[in-house]
């Protein structure tokens, strides 16, 4: 009855760690999907926009030659920032205005009034003048101004540039902002119609919203999106292994399962003795701590074992747990061979019985979570109706068919010990025959031509050649060549 409590209670820890297991996997598989339809939608916006700019914009010539770009950037704004979010398993936030009113995009609920003007080297600020004679509650009503992402650089640059370090790029020759880029943007903010913090940075950049340049912007978005995408799943399996963590965890758990049943094993053994738990004695209580420390220690090692095997190896819970319990059972063996309490005959006997007693509990539990798909329920069950089945044919076996089965293995070793003379006859015999041989063929093919002649002949019957096709005289080898 203690075998099979144990016995149960290590498949149960091992059909635990399984679940575990088994939870990473189906959370990576769940995650690996909705990445599936992430990237799908993703890779939708990027589309749409695409399609949207070519039917609404390029061919219908929308904007002329030189308003055309600013379309396409509010198109293009939407679709990639967008995709952004979808990529990420989030909601969509742009919407696009198409009503040339004072309002180009809504992002969640903000109104963003897009300007790309590149004209006047004033970085789309006069453009942003502009509209505010048109509208001077625009900002007041929680508006925001989005402007080129390098344009929004260099003006946050030159406006938090003071008029000292300003000064010095009157010197200064060549590309990048000069003196009067600051004067101008110094002149715009001064009087507070509008501050910094009302404008915005695209995603896109001046160029990468102009006719020719568009498509190649957007197949780079796709490409960005792709990266992404791989470093996400990527992330999902990291999350997804097994790490130190859980390892602990498991350890921790086993040990005390384990633990706590040699505890109740060992408490329920003295009570079979006749005892009362308040007559136990100190040396009973050290007894059962002792076995219930051992069970700890035991518990922790199975624990980490069958998480190593299960996570690291082909290994399954159930085999895991039986190469665990078969490595304890040998090595207890081993102890009691060291100590003379049995002999090598016994140890392997041993080991052989532990070792098949543990592949029996390793496939009833096996078969059992089969059967039955609950976590460690399964286990259990098919763990104790495979134990009690193998002990149950185990000792159903008579005096008889072990006699049988004895006396086989007598008759065996006479047979391997009798086919083992033999051999060694056969190949002595083998031997002598082979020197014989290589003699006869050494002779027959010396340079002396008498002494070879002689060797062939021996050859020749000694190899059963009939004597009368032997040339072994003159009259024969006269015939031979002369006829």
């Amino acid at each position: 009855m203690t075998e099979f409590v144990r016995s149960s209670q290590e498949q149960a820890v091992a059909s635990w760690v399984n679940y575990l297991n088994q939870l990473r996997i189906d959370e990576l598989l769940s995650s690996l999907r909705h990445q599936d339809e992430n990237l799908l939608k993703a890779f939708g916006s990027i589309d749409e926009a695409i399609r949207k700019i070519e039917l609404e914009v390029v061919t219908a010539n929308r904007g002329g030659l030189h308003g055309m770009h600013g379309f396409i950037a509010e198109i293009a704004e939407a679709g990639i920032g967008n995709a952004r979010k979808l990529i990420l398993g989030q909601k969509s936030v742009y919407q696009w205005v198409n009503d040339n009113g004072p309002v180009d995009l809504l992002r969640n609920g903000i109104e963003i009034q897009q300007k790309f003007v590149s004209a006047g080297g004033r970085f789309s600020l006069g453009a942003i003048a502009e509209h505010l004679q048109k509208y001077p509650d625009f900002v007041q009503n929680g508006g925001k101004y989005q402007i080129p992402g390098d344009h929004f650089e260099v003006i946050q640059k030159l406006y938090s540039m003071p008029p000292e370090e300003a000064g010095e790029l009157l010197s200064r020759s060549g590309s990048g902002p000069s003196f009067k880029d600051w004067q101008r943007i110094e002149s715009f903010f001064r009087d507070g119609s509008i501050g910094i913090e009302s404008l915005e940075p695209s995603t896109l950049k001046y160029r990468e919203v102009q006719r020719n340049v568009y498509e190649s912007t957007m197949a780079a978005e796709q490409e960005s999106l792709l990266s992404t995408d791989q470093s996400l799943r990527d992330t999902s399996y990291q999350e997804s292994r097994p790490d130190l963590q859980e390892g602990a965890t498991v350890t921790l758990a086993a040990a005390a399962i384990e633990g706590g049943t040699a505890f109740v094993l060992a408490v329920v053994a003295k009570l079979r003795q006749g005892k009362r738990l308040r007559d136990f004695s100190e040396q009973d209580w050290l007894n059962i701590a002792g076995e219930t420390g051992f069970g700890t220690i035991k518990g922790g090692a199975r624990g980490i074992s069958v998480y190593a095997l299960t996570n690291f190896t082909a290994t399954s819970p159930a085999v895991a747990s039986s190469i665990v319990t078969a490595a304890f059972g040998i090595a207890e063996q081993a102890n009691r061979l060291r100590r003379g309490e049995i002999d090598e005959q016994k140890f392997i006997e041993n080991s052989e019985l532990v070792s098949l007693e543990a592949a029996v509990s390793a496939l009833s539990s096996f078969a059992g979570q089969a059967l039955i798909p609950v976590p460690v329920l399964g286990a259990i069950i098919g763990n104790t109706v495979g134990i009690l089945m193998y002990r149950a044919v185990s000792s159903s076996l008579s005096r008889r068919e072990a006699d049988l089965i004895e006396r086989y293995l007598l008759e065996q070793r006479v047979l391997d010990e009798q086919l083992a003379i033999e051999y060694q006859e056969l190949m002595r015999t083998l031997e002598q025959g082979m020197a014989t041989y290589l003699g006869l063929i050494e002779r027959a093919f010396l340079p002396d031509v008498e002494i070879a002649l002689s060797g062939s002949i021996e050859l020749a019957r000694g190899l059963g050649v009939p004597a009368d096709e032997i040339l072994d005289c003159d009259e024969k080898i006269f015939a031979y060549f002369l006829d």
